[in-house]
């Protein structure tokens, strides 16, 4: 088993300076998407889609010209100045070829209030309304607090004890307010609030990472009477709802800190990785109540078709912080798949100078969803850095007792232009 450390960088004022780094590298940002501004790339049919059989390179930008790839492929950059657009690209490419479209909101189409621990968050769209509310639970003192959303509960599924201890506040995101889990239909608020959207063309990860993003803009416009530090929010779920924080971190970067416990096949995971496994949830044979119908046309040899992976869906939270929690005794959470994920999207922190915003920590003798004792160290650790800007804490993290795992044979191609996965050794 393999540990490594965890150090402080500072917080969003302390920016760190990488020495390859021409500016600062921010912790968090006061928007929604840092790349909105970048026109959607050209999204080529699965036909026109090149094979890429390992991971697909995060730097490389989006093919402009579909019947030019290998032309258009040459450009990539490893530079912290254009990720804002590559990781545009990334989010346009998820929206349109898995979860389908996170509608852009209008400011002045939210309003909010807080009252008697319940914050209330309306969205209104063409005379149609979605209504949200979440119950906040804030420390003693005046504040202005950190906080986490948990996924349907306070603080998702790990321990609340090591959030409200550290004078944290607590706020549940209720997602069947938006679509319901399970049982969603067109009915459900968000397609009732956007009839363009059905759940053929649009998946509950759209629906549900789009419902948290309206939460903060609740936040931000109760800051005067609901005492929240909007740079110190954290998300956090398990399972299906480790894949919802996932997504929500991914798409709003108004989000510090992600936290995402045992998300499996759909979340960390990477598609690619899990073709290759035992019985684990793979492209064709997931829930497609969470993702849009047009995904299963990249099921089983079309995998390698997808222009993206999961690596990239962790890599979009760069350069905020992201820790993942595994548990390899059940292995339908793919966790091989995962650690090889994580440990491709590290190598994006890695080159902006930031890996230790990155960590993953894999370990199982315990229930699915249980967050052992042996963990909490992690957890910790990323709540003190990212959340309370205590300085001195070592955030450097790869813990996992998974062995044998040859991530190199799936990023070694990077830069190459010549995407063939190596042999097994």
């Amino acid at each position: 088993m393999k540990k490594t450390s965890l150090l402080f960088v500072g917080w969003l004022a302390l920016s760190v300076m990488p020495a390859a780094a021409a500016q600062p590298i921010p912790l968090v940002y006061p928007v929604e998407n840092t790349g909105a501004a970048y026109p959607k790339p050209v999204m080529p049919s699965l036909e026109e889609l090149p094979v890429v059989a390992p991971l697909t390179d995060p730097f490389m930008w989006s093919a402009t010209d579909p019947f030019n790839w290998k032309q258009a492929s040459k450009a990539r950059s490893t530079k912290f100045k254009d990720w804002s657009r590559r990781r545009a690209e990334i989010a346009w490419e998820i929206q349109h070829y898995e979860i389908g479209e996170r509608p852009v909101v209008h400011p002045d189409s939210v309003t909010a209030q807080f009252a008697d621990g319940l914050l209330t968050v309306v969205v209104r769209h063409e005379g149609r309304t979605l209504t949200l509310t979440a119950k906040v639970q804030l420390p003693e003192g005046e504040g202005p607090f950190p906080a986490v959303i948990g996924m349907n509960m306070p603080s998702g599924s790990l321990p609340a004890a090591l959030f409200t201890s550290r004078q944290i506040a607590l706020i549940t995101f209720s997602h069947n307010q938006v679509t319901t889990y399970y049982r969603h239909s067109n009915n459900d608020p968000f397609y009732q609030l956007y009839p363009h959207l059905n759940v053929d063309n649009s998946g509950q990860y759209a629906a549900w990472s789009w419902g948290v993003s309206r939460l903060i803009d609740g936040l931000e416009r109760c800051r005067a009477s609901l005492p929240i530090n909007l740079s110190r929010l954290a998300v956090t779920g398990c399972s299906y709802a480790g894949k919802m924080a996932l997504f929500a971190g991914a798409f709003d970067e108004r989000i510090a800190l992600t936290i995402a416990q045992e998300p499996g096949g759909g979340g960390a995971a990477a598609w690619r990785v899990s073709e290759t496994l035992g019985k684990v949830e793979t492209l064709g044979a997931t829930d497609y109540n969470w993702f849009a119908n047009p995904m299963r046309a990249f099921s089983g040899t079309n995998t390698a078709r997808l222009p993206f992976d999961h690596h990239e869906l962790c890599a979009m939270v760069a350069p905020r912080a992201l820790l993942m929690f595994g548990n390899p005794d059940y292995e339908w959470l793919a966790d091989p798949s995962g650690q090889v994920s994580m440990a491709a999207a590290r190598a994006v922190y890695k080159a902006f100078g930031i890996e230790d915003r990155c960590g993953y920590s894999i370990e199982g003798k315990h229930g699915h969803c249980q967050l052992p004792k042996s963990q909490y160290p992690e957890l910790e650790a990323f709540i003190d850095r990212f959340l309370l800007g205590r300085q001195g804490v070592d955030t450097h993290c790869t813990k996992s007792s998974l062995e044998n795992l040859d991530v190199s044979r799936w990023i070694s191609w990077w830069g190459s232009n010549k995407p063939v996965l190596a042999p097994m050794p």
